[in-house]
C-alpha cells in the first residue's frame, strides 16, 4: 500500500517535462563569419556612391576626410560591434542589457533603424531585378526611343551629334531617362497623387523577398552557406567590368576627374560631412548587424584580426569600384563628347540611368548589362538578408524560450518579409518614389547614425568601462589590442561624431526640395523629381 495515498496502488505521477530549445546556432568555420559580414557592408554604396563621392568632393583630396573617419570611427566602431557580439553571444538588443540595463535603448534603436531599411533597401532589389529581365533582350529597350513609352522629345545617343538645333536638344530627353521615369516608376506629379500598384514591380519585390527568405530560414546554416556565392560573384562581376572598362577608349579621361585631387575642397563642411556619412553607411555600424553577426562566432575566435581585414577590404573594394566605374564614364564622356560632370551620377542615377546609358554603347551590350545588373541583384541581397538576420537575432534572443521552438523562428522570418513587403507596396506606386525619398532620407539618415555612434562609445568606454571591455577582449582572443582604439572609444569616436552631428540640428529641407525652394513632392514636373532622387543619393 503506497503510504501517501492511503490505496493499494502506486501513485500515478507524471513527471514535467521542459520544452527543449533549440541550439542558437554557430558558424560552421571563420569563413561563413567573413564571407557574411562582407556580404553586409560590401554593398550598393561602394559601388554607385563612394567613386561619386571622390569626383564630388575634389577627388583624391576626399581620402583625407574619408580615412580621418575611417580611422577615428569606423574601424573603432565596427570592431566594438562585433567584439560585442561576440563576447555576450546576444543578438543587438540583449547584448546591451547585459552591458548595463541603463543604455538597452541603444539597442531599441538600431533595431528600429533596421526595420525602417527592411521597408524601402529591398525596393533597390526591385528595381535591379525588373532591369535584368530586360536585359536579355538583344535590343536594349532603353537604348532606343521607339517603344510605346518614350514621347516624341526623346532623342537617341547618337542622334544628339547630328542635329544642330540647339533649342530642341535642350528639351529633349534620352531613353534611358525615359525608360526610367515612364517605364520603371511611371512617376505621378507628387505625393498626394499616389496612384496604382505597378504589378511586374510587385513580382520582382516579391521574388526579392522569397530570395532573402530562403537565404536565411535556417539560421547560420543557410546564411552561412548562401554567403559562399552572394559575397564572392560580385567581385567577379565587378573585375570583369573594371577589365572592360580600363580598355574602352576614353577611360584614361575619367580615371583622371576621379582621382585629380582639389585640396581647395577640404574647406567645405559638406565634404566631411560626406565622408563621415559614407563611412558609416558602408561599413553598416550602429545597425546592430555586425553584433548579431559576431555572436554567433566561437567564443576565442580572433575577431580583431578579422575585423581589421574586413574593414581594409572594404575601403579597397570601394577604391577598386571607382576605377571600375568612372572608366565607363570616361568612355561615356568621349563618345558624345561632353564633359565627365554631365554623365556622373550618384546612387541609383548611376546605377539605373548613367550606367545602362554607357553598356547601351558598348559591343554585344545585353552581356554587360547583365553582368552589371546580377553585381547589382547580388550586392543588395547580401545586405538585405543581414539586416532582416540582425532583427530576426534580436527579437529570438528577447525571448529565446519562445522563439527557440520547433519552427517559430522560420515562421517569424516569414512574419518580417510579409510585413515587409506589404509596407514596401506604397513605394511601387505611381507616387512610391516620393515615400521612397522620404524613408531614405529621415530614416536611416547618416545624423541616425552617428546620434547611435555616440551613445555606443560612450556606453562601452565611460559606463561599463574601456579597460574591462579590453579585459574581457584578451579573455576572448589571448591578447590587448592596442591602445589606440581604447583611446578612440574614450575620446576621438565621440568627439568626431558631435561635431559631424552638429550640422543636423540646424534646419535643413528635404531633399525633395529644389534649389530654387520649390518642394518636389508638390511640383507638377517629374524632371525635377529624378533629378532630386538622383542628389538624395
Amino acid at each position: 500500500m503506497d503510504p501517501s495515498n492511503g490505496l493499494n496502488r502506486p501513485l500515478d505521477i507524471v513527471p514535467h517535462t521542459e520544452v527543449k530549445m533549440k541550439d542558437r546556432g554557430q558558424w560552421s568555420n571563420k569563413m561563413e563569419f567573413v564571407l557574411s559580414v562582407a556580404g553586409e557592408i560590401i554593398g550598393l554604396g561602394n559601388v554607385w556612391r563612394f567613386p561619386y563621392l571622390c569626383y564630388k568632393n575634389g577627388g583624391g583630396a576626399f581620402f583625407i576626410p574619408y580615412l580621418i573617419f575611417l580611422f577615428t570611427c569606423g574601424i573603432p566602431v565596427f570592431f566594438l560591434e562585433i567584439s560585442l557580439g561576440q563576447f555576450t553571444s546576444e543578438g543587438g538588443i540583449t547584448c546591451w542589457r547585459k552591458i548595463s540595463p541603463l543604455f538597452e535603448g541603444i539597442g531599441y534603436a538600431t533595431q528600429v533603424i533596421v526595420a525602417l531599411l527592411n521597408f524601402y533597401y529591398i525596393i533597390v532589389l526591385a528595381w535591379g531585378i525588373f532591369y535584368l529581365s530586360f536585359s536579355f533582350s538583344w535590343n536594349l529597350p532603353w537604348a532606343s526611343c521607339n517603344n510605346t513609352w518614350n514621347t516624341d522629345a526623346c532623342v537617341e545617343f547618337q542622334r544628339r551629334n547630328e542635329s544642330n538645333d540647339q533649342s530642341y536638344l535642350e528639351n529633349a530627353t534620352s531613353p534611358v531617362i525615359e525608360f526610367w521615369e515612364r517605364r520603371v516608376l511611371r512617376i505621378s506629379s507628387g505625393i498626394e497623387e499616389i496612384g496604382t500598384l505597378h504589378w511586374d514591380l510587385v513580382l520582382c519585390l516579391l521574388l526579392a523577398w522569397v530570395l532573402c527568405y530562403f537565404c536565411i530560414w535556417k539560421g547560420v546554416k543557410s546564411t552561412g552557406k548562401v554567403v559562399y556565392f552572394t559575397a564572392t560573384f560580385p567581385y567577379v562581376m565587378l573585375l570583369i567590368l573594371l577589365i572592360r572598362g580600363v580598355t574602352l577608349p576614353g577611360a584614361s579621361r575619367g580615371i583622371q576627374f576621379y582621382l585629380y585631387p582639389d585640396l581647395g575642397r577640404l574647406a567645405d563642411p559638406q565634404v566631411w560631412m560626406d565622408a563621415g556619412t559614407q563611412i558609416f553607411f558602408s561599413y553598416a555600424i550602429c545597425l546592430g548587424c555586425l553584433t548579431a553577426l559576431g555572436s554567433y562566432n566561437k567564443y576565442n575566435n580572433n575577431c580583431y584580426r578579422d575585423s581589421l581585414a574586413l574593414c581594409f577590404l572594404n575601403s579597397g573594394t570601394s577604391f577598386i569600384a571607382g576605377f571600375a566605374i568612372f572608366s565607363i564614364l570616361g568612355f561615356m564622356s568621349y563618345e558624345q563628347n561632353v564633359p565627365i560632370s554631365e554623365v556622373a551620377e550618384s546612387g541609383p542615377g548611376l546605377a539605373f540611368i548613367a550606367y545602362p546609358r554607357a553598356v547601351s554603347m558598348m559591343p554585344i551590350s545585353p552581356l554587360w548589362a547583365c553582368f552589371f545588373f546580377i553585381m547589382i541583384v547580388l550586392l543588395g541581397l547580401d545586405s538585405q538578408f543581414v539586416c532582416v538576420e540582425s532583427l530576426v537575432t534580436a527579437m529570438v534572443d528577447m525571448y529565446p524560450t519562445f522563439f527557440r521552438q520547433k519552427n517559430r523562428r522560420e515562421l517569424l522570418i516569414l512574419a518580417v518579409a510579409v510585413v515587409s513587403f506589404l509596407v514596401g507596396l506604397i513605394m511601387l506606386t505611381e507616387g512610391g518614389m516620393y515615400v521612397f525619398q522620404l524613408f531614405d532620407y529621415y530614416a536611416a539618415s547618416g545624423m541616425c547614425l552617428l546620434f547611435v555612434a555616440i551613445f555606443e562609445t560612450v556606453c562601452i568606454a565611460w559606463i561599463y568601462g574601456a579597460n574591462r571591455f579590453y579585459d574581457n577582449i584578451e579573455d576572448m582572443i589571448g591578447y590587448r589590442p592596442g591602445p589606440y582604439i581604447k583611446y578612440c572609444w574614450l575620446f576621438f569616436t565621440p568627439a568626431t561624431c558631435f561635431v559631424s552631428h552638429l550640422p543636423s540640428t540646424f534646419y535643413l529641407p528635404s531633399k525633395m526640395m529644389t534649389s530654387t525652394g520649390v518642394d518636389a513632392s508638390r511640383c507638377n514636373s517629374k524632371r525635377l523629381v529624378a533629378d532630386a532622387f538622383v542628389e538624395s543619393f
